[in-house]
């Protein structure tokens, strides 16, 4: 099965990035917008795995202690359109334990250096190459306090995303 493990937002933070892809898309800015239930902020990439219990003992391990993330600014890689992650010292650290441990455990993930972002458009158009309007960027603070084992399944209409697993402050 197809792993990784993210982040998922709190509604709040969900609306406002709804709300700055409609305001996008008004705009008239085409491509693939990422759907409501999709938005998350990935934390580690691990692809074809068939062990996630073995996930889930790293993700419990990694010692997740509660901080506040804010959304901050947006940008592109290539023909991706993202909103920013406010420079975050507890997630970087975080995010630093968990690949460490995978890497410990044996288990494959894609070490491309971690850029805490959410995609919200892919293939992203507009008026064929001119600069893309940008409305002001998504705002939004919330507590993380837990991550979640995601499995990737391509469905009729895209990817689906579903949770198979969760680790929380607590469950350390």
């Amino acid at each position: 099965m197809r792993l990784f493990i993210a982040l998922q937002f709190d509604d709040d933070i969900t609306d406002e990035l709804v709300y700055f892809q409609d305001m996008l898309k008004e705009q008239g800015v085409t491509g693939r917008f990422t759907s409501r239930e999709n938005l998350h902020l990935t934390l580690a990439f691990i692809g074809e795995y068939s062990d996630p219990d073995k996930v889930l003992d790293v993700m419990e391990a990694a010692d997740l202690r509660p901080f506040d993330l804010s959304l901050k600014g947006v940008g592109t890689f290539g023909d991706v359109f993202w909103a920013g992650i406010a420079d975050n010292p507890p997630l970087a650290a975080y995010v630093r334990r968990l690949r460490h441990g995978l890497a410990d455990a044996g288990i494959p993930f894609d070490k491309k250096k971690f850029s805490p972002h959410v995609t919200l458009v892919r293939d992203i158009s507009y008026n064929n190459g001119e600069k893309i309007p940008v409305p002001d960027p998504p705002k939004g603070t919330m507590t993380v306090s837990g991550i979640s084992l995601m499995r990737s399944d391509r469905g009729k209409h895209g990817m689906i995303y579903t949770e198979i697993g969760y680790a929380g402050s607590g469950d350390v």
